[in-house]
């Protein structure tokens, strides 16, 4: 790896284990500061080796599971949805986001999506992955608070394709998230285990990939926390953030790889978004900086090169994923597929299903 690209690793570290950044949040270090710096992290288990939560009645089989294929979807067999938490949209215009701009020029997108307020965390991944309002699932604190609160009552994009007969599995970056993890909706579920609840986009992407050598899970959602990492310590939108926006690209790049790997080129349909945005070293407001974030899709059935324009909500990717497929709610959602960025679906009309 370049200077450039270990640099970048190595302030996602800093942030994620509350180190100083000190003159790096300015200025990009010497090579003999970043070989100091690298030696330094190489010790830590948090930058290589993060643990994580593994459900045990889904580790991976040893062969290559077949369930996937026991249902069809309507227009895609296989959505994985993609959040990159913190990422502003005018990020990916300023920095080098080759894998982020390929999706866009080769798939239809937004970057005048808005999520929810608050404009946290958790209360946004909720209604990305529920499809339903703030007022409706009631998740307004943004911390693991599993004891207090537990998994979150309101049926998620996962419970409901669970019922359906899919495969479903999802790789979060934070602790948090546990909330998002019912029991029985999930086959496959990843979370930190480290005393800081976070969890670098290399290992995390890196699970993934290990997952999907013998997995192929109809619905597989994947978090990517650097840029919201670093946009805390070092401010949205600076240097740092920045790398770490194109450190998130690369995972980007290495999940589409795994992707094609495992359902096959062109077999499988993509969503990328994000939770929020930010200013300054914070989010949570109705700053537009906070609440107006991408909405990309990519793959199987996408029209190419659509500007879908204002509109779409950080609901809309929930019922987007499901009717993708072809999976009715659990319950009543404010989110709306997307319907207009796709033109071909599993060999029927392209009609909505009844």
């Amino acid at each position: 790896m370049n200077p450039r690209g270990m640099m970048r690793r190595i302030l996602v570290a800093a942030a994620v284990t509350a180190l100083p950044l000190g003159p790096l949040a300015a200025v990009e270090p010497p090579d003999s500061v970043v070989a100091a710096q690298r030696a330094a992290l190489q010790e830590s288990t948090v930058f290589h080796e993060v643990p994580a939560v593994v459900t045990p009645a889904t580790a991976a089989p040893e062969t290559k599971s077949s369930d996937s294929t026991a249902v069809r979807g309507f227009v895609s067999d296989h959505v994985v949805v993609v959040s990159i938490d913190g990422l502003r949209p005018d990020a990916i215009r300023k920095y080098n986001t080759p894998n982020l701009r390929r999706l866009m020029a080769e798939g239809s997108f937004t970057m005048e999506a808005s999520t929810i307020m608050p404009s946290k965390t958790l209360p946004s991944h909720t209604s990305m992955l529920t499809g339903t309002e703030p007022e409706q699932h009631g998740v307004t604190w943004n911390s693991e608070e599993m004891e207090e609160h537990g998994h979150i009552a309101t049926p998620t994009i996962f419970a409901a394709a669970k019922q359906a007969g899919f495969h479903t599995a999802a790789f979060f970056s934070k602790t948090k998230f546990e909330h998002l993890a019912a029991p029985g909706t999930l086959d496959h579920v990843e979370t930190p285990s480290n005393f800081l609840g976070k969890r670098l986009a290399d290992n995390t992407v890196g699970q993934v990939e290990k997952y999907l050598k013998r997995n192929t899970p109809n619905l597989l959602f994947v978090h990517i926390g650097e840029p919201d990492f670093v946009g805390h310590i070092a401010g949205w939108m600076s240097s740092p953030y920045g790398w770490a926006v194109e450190e998130a690209d690369d995972e980007v790049g290495d999940l589409l790889k795994a992707a094609d790997k495992a359902y096959g080129a062109g077999n499988y349909t993509v969503i990328v978004t994000a939770d929020h945005g930010g200013h300054g070293r914070d989010h949570g407001s109705d700053d537009p900086r906070d609440v107006t974030i991408p909405w990309i899709v990519w793959g199987k059935g996408v029209r190419a090169g659509e500007d879908l324009g204002t509109g779409i909500r950080t609901m809309d990717t929930a019922a987007t994923a499901l009717w993708l497929l072809g999976v009715e709610p659990a319950n009543a959602i404010a989110g709306h597929a997307v319907a207009g960025a796709f033109s071909t679906p599993n060999g029927l009309s392209a009609a909505a299903p009844e």
